[in-house]
């Protein structure tokens, strides 16, 4: 923890009220000394800062601790509804999207047609328009099925007006609003991981078959890949057979259903031989309104034909919708803890 013997510069004003914010919310309420001793900051620094962040209405007085002997000291809450986040996933068919408090509350959810085929401006009239209901809002999450760099989508088929846009700076540029452009499937998996609290050394990789293609999300010890051009997870390309790719081989014309059924399975397992072989993951998720259990269960036989099953990761299913938003608000909400103070 950096010394605050000195006046705080900017940056360390911005780290302490960010440390003050993220115990308030995590502990749910404190006292000065509780959050002195904890975050390592004098108590001086303590009460300034609190005081400081009561004036605005960041923070509320709760109540009084009982006596030991001296003064009653004061025990402070977050508010949770200082400011709001939005998050919104863009889909073939749909946009939703949710307005959420600091500690993941949901305040509003809208389901609109999809907007993905039409130009950026109707992305900004929806946040703008929802700001002006919610002024609060003071960060935008968006998921996209596409490539993302550091918030320019660089990989989006289908959705030429998307396609190389700097989301991001597109957003922060006529809103003012700070803003993170996420992947769809690495937003999946940062939900899974925070609704369960994964550990930081857990590996897993998140598949889904999807509408616009199969793609994944992947996680090592906790953290996830994007790789050197922040290609990683495009699965679809991978090859799989001789002439065939790994979308190729799930989406071929291979006969009668029962026979599609199973060169999908094969398609399926071989993918997660592969990443077995390569990650040794703890985890792969499915979405479980792609596969059913009969299903899963001949993957993790088929995929046992091709590496020592005592090496295969745990196979599972997971609502991609739920862990999606998750993992946006998760995303969303780091922005609203890091801004600085009013």
């Amino acid at each position: 923890m950096a010394s605050d013997k000195r006046l705080p510069s900017q940056q360390l004003k911005s780290e302490i009220i960010r440390n003050i914010r993220t115990a308030l919310l995590e502990f749910g309420r404190a006292t000065k000394a509780e959050l002195s001793q904890r975050l390592q900051y004098s108590f001086p620094t303590i009460s300034k800062f609190l005081m400081q962040m009561e004036e605005t209405g960041e923070v509320t007085i709760i109540g009084l601790d009982e006596s030991s002997g001296g003064r009653r000291a004061i025990r402070y809450a977050y508010n949770p509804n200082y400011r709001l986040g939005m998050a919104i996933f863009l889909e073939k068919n749909e946009t939703n999207y949710t307005i959420y408090n600091c500690i993941g509350d949901v305040v509003k959810e809208g389901n609109l047609p999809s907007i993905l085929e039409e130009d950026v401006s109707t992305l900004v009239s929806l946040i703008e328009g929802e700001k002006k209901v919610n002024p609060k809002i003071q960060s935008v999450a968006i998921g996209v099925p596409g490539a993302v760099k550091q918030g320019k989508i660089f990989l989006i088929p289908g959705y030429a007006k998307y396609q190389n846009l700097d989301l991001k700076r597109c957003i922060e540029d006529q809103l003012s609003i700070p803003t993170i452009v996420e992947n769809d499937m690495n937003a999946a998996v940062i939900g899974y991981m925070a609704q369960r609290n994964l550990k930081e050394n857990i590996s897993l990789m998140y598949l889904y078959l999807g509408k616009n293609g199969p793609g994944a999300g992947i996680a090592v010890n906790g953290e996830i890949v994007r790789g050197k051009t922040f290609f990683s997870g495009e699965v679809q390309y991978m090859p799989q057979y001789d002439n065939r790719n790994f979308i190729e081989a799930l989406t071929g014309d291979q006969g009668g259903s029962s026979m599609q059924s199973d060169h999908k399975v094969d398609a399926i397992s071989r993918l997660v031989a592969t990443m077995t072989s390569i990650l040794n993951p703890h985890y792969i998720i499915f979405c479980e309104d792609e596969l059913a259990p009969a299903m899963l269960n001949q993957i993790a036989e088929r995929t046992a034909t091709y590496v020592p099953k005592e090496h295969l990761p745990e196979l599972a299913v997971s609502d991609l919708k739920r862990d999606y938003l998750n993992g946006l608000q998760s995303l969303g909400l780091g922005l609203l803890v890091s801004q600085q103070i009013d």
